[in-house]
């Protein structure tokens, strides 16, 4: 019954949608108050039958119901109950429910929390979020219902794919969805504005606190997904440039680029064809991300291996939605005003070179994903495009970047002094000099790369830590002036400096694990021991285990360094129950030095020995706190009001209010 009760819910939100979709655009052409203010109710209603069909199915998982089809094809009675819960986003269906409920919260946060826009603009935004919520209620409901019944329910379910049953997995879809479907938000204000002609400085800071919660899940989710990768799959990798990770990655870098071009316009009121073009852009690679998962055309352990049926009507969503705001952006392109001029050498300046660095990584990355799909589509030839590629075509382009990231909060608006700002930093460079001297000391191998790009990531921690010395005028005054301009400095300020540090922290991990990573591949027998970066691992044994739906076998490594006993590893091989399926739990040691990694191989039937393989990744661990760091940035960010309340509504019997001064 409460299936049932859920799936009636999915089709009356669907309905809501409709209405949500067609009043209040009806409304903001006819500039009928009555029927624009349709959109708010609408909204928040079809939030909450959503969330009744999210929380029936999730019901039917708990319960164990296989009566209904998605259970019955994702689940086991066996498994433990978060993994029951994280089984309704772990499967096509469930993840596609899941999608249209992250998307109407984000249509029901503006329609809360967007007081100060304009009510044509309003409801116009909340309309085209809505007409995406429509396309994907109609698809869920004709070819991806969850909700489908079974006529002879088995005894027990087939189980979730074991490799998804793991902590970070239960909570990685939900960030990196928020993420995707975030962006949403930014491609529905830029349609708006389309259609109600307003791109000023005002939209500008309207659309700037949706992009940055959209662009704060999915650098969690996009860590967070790394970080499973690199502890679950067992290979000692943190990032393989998969096309799945690619298609997260892609709108990750529009979105950044999204961010930095919405500050111009709302600073300088310039850049305003662009800063459309690239929220129609952002959105568009998360859809093609949707399709790339879901249409069947990749082979990989994240992606959702489904009829091309499905991926048809995607592609055809794709199509209607990014082709009609392309075609409406065409239309109305000659109208939009670029602003005010500026000096190439100023903070835009360096906003735009931003910007053309990372579409131009955007498309060096598309054209990696989609170029082997495109010649086996249209020549059955299958070609590999794999890190060799990326390496030498996305880090030539991160280099120049990284090099100018702490200049542009330095650099004054309109005109800049790229000598004086140069002059500023020289204590960056110099640290970041020795940072290079050190690592060469320390290494005795490595690519002659490495310490020049360890240099510029200790550079831009330091250059963002500068930022705010120079700002509170540490040096140049009194300790309870440098206080006080410390706390009263924005809160962008400090999430700005925090996203950039971080930003520095992700390049000292990659340039470590990557250029100086230790390997090791043999087969030891209990009692032996070995030797690898410094420490001494000697092998205790196997012994067998039995967890709530798995068999396992579990290793013993004691190990030490310089002679004291460290810690104990226990690497392990599971055979989950259902589905019968292997995977390898790797044993770890994390230190800020870096991690020692171990894994449990086969058993060596000739001498009863066991195969492993043993790595050291140094200072991988900064990769992930990096990515923290940037989150809570962006989060700190948020929270500054200036970002927050967007623009002033006006006064009664008043003319238009000014914007307010809007967030450095």
């Amino acid at each position: 019954m409460i299936t049932e009760f859920g799936h009636f819910a999915l089709i009356l939100a669907v309905v809501v949608a409709l209405f949500q979709t067609v009043v209040p655009l009806w409304g903001a052409l006819t500039n009928e108050p009555r029927l624009m203010a349709t959109a708010k109710p609408a909204a928040i209603f079809q939030l909450v039958l959503l969330v009744v069909a999210f929380l029936a199915l999730t019901h039917a998982y708990v319960v164990s119901d296989f009566s209904v089809k998605n259970v019955a094809s994702n689940s086991h009675s066996t498994k433990p109950l978060i993994y029951k819960i994280s089984g309704v986003w772990g499967n096509h269906e469930g993840s596609m429910l899941l999608w249209v409920l992250i998307l109407a919260t984000f249509g029901a946060a503006v329609a809360v929390f967007g007081r100060n826009l304009p009510e044509s603009l309003r409801a116009n935004v909340l309309s085209v979020q809505a007409s995406i919520a429509l396309a994907f209620g109609i698809f869920i409901l004709a070819t991806s219902n969850p909700f489908t019944r079974l006529a002879a329910p088995p005894m027990d379910g087939r189980g979730l794919n074991p490799i998804l049953q793991d902590p970070a997995l239960a909570f990685h879809p939900p960030f990196l969805y928020a993420g995707y479907v975030g962006f949403s938000i930014a491609f529905s204000f830029a349609v708006a504005a389309l259609i109600d002609g307003r791109t000023d400085a005002a939209w500008a800071r309207w659309v700037r606190p949706w992009t940055l919660a959209a662009w704060m899940f999915l650098t969690l989710g996009i860590a967070m997904g790394s970080w499973w990768a690199y502890y679950e799959l067992g290979w000692g990798g943190w990032w393989f440039w998969d096309p799945v990770e690619n298609a997260s990655f892609m709108p990750w870098l529009a979105g950044t680029a999204l961010l930095h071009s919405a500050l111009v316009m709302e600073k300088r009121e310039t850049l305003k064809v662009w800063t459309i073009l690239l929220a129609i852009l952002t959105f568009s690679l998360s859809l093609m991300g949707t399709f790339l998962v879901r249409s069947g055309v990749l082979t990989s352990v994240h992606a959702f291996a489904v009829d091309p049926e499905r991926g048809v009507a995607i592609l055809m969503i794709m199509v209607l939605f990014v082709g009609g705001a392309l075609t409406l952006f065409a239309a109305r392109a000659g109208e939009l005003r670029q602003g005010g001029l500026f000096s190439p050498i100023s903070r835009e300046g360096a906003l735009v070179f931003n910007n053309v660095i990372l579409t131009t990584a955007t498309a060096t990355v598309l054209v990696g994903t989609l170029y082997p799909l495109l010649l086996e589509g249209l020549t059955g030839a299958k070609i590999s495009v794999g890190p060799p590629f990326f390496n030498m075509t996305f880090i030539p382009l991160m280099i120049p970047l990284l090099i100018a990231m702490p200049f542009g909060p330095f650099l004054a608006w309109k005109r800049g002094d790229v000598a004086a700002v140069a002059q500023r930093l020289l204590a960056a460079a110099l640290i970041g000099l020795l940072a290079m001297v050190a690592t060469m000391a320390l290494s005795e191998r490595g690519p002659w790369l490495a310490p020049v790009m360890m240099a510029i990531g200790v550079y831009v921690m330091v250059g963002a830590v500068q930022e705010l010395a120079f700002r509170a005028k540490v040096g140049k005054a009194d300790r309870e002036e440098v206080m006080r301009r410390l706390w009263n400095l924005p809160r962008s300020v400090y999430g700005t400096a925090l996203a950039h540090f971080g930003i520095g922290m992700m390049v000292i991990g990659i340039v470590g694990t990557s250029a100086y990573q230790t390997e090791r591949v043999l087969v030891m027998k209990p009692g032996d021991t070995t030797q690898i970066a410094g420490y001494s691992l000697t092998f205790k044994g196997v012994a067998p285990n039995r967890g709530p739906n798995y068999r396992e076998q579990i290793g013993t490594i004691a190990v030490e360094r310089n002679g004291h006993p460290l810690t104990t590893l226990q690497p392990s091989k599971r055979i989950y129950d259902s589905p019968p399926q292997p995977t390898s739990e790797a044993g770890i040691h994390a230190s800020w030095r870096g991690d020692l990694y171990t894994v449990l191989g086969d058993a060596q039937k000739e001498d009863g020995g066991f195969a492993f393989r043993l790595y050291f990744n140094p200072l991988v661990r900064f990769i992930w706190l990096g990515a923290l760091v940037m989150f809570i940035g962006g989060g700190i960010s948020l929270s500054d009001r200036r970002l927050r309340v967007g623009a002033p509504r006006k006064s009664r019997g008043k003319g238009p209010s000014p914007a307010m001064a809007p967030a450095e």
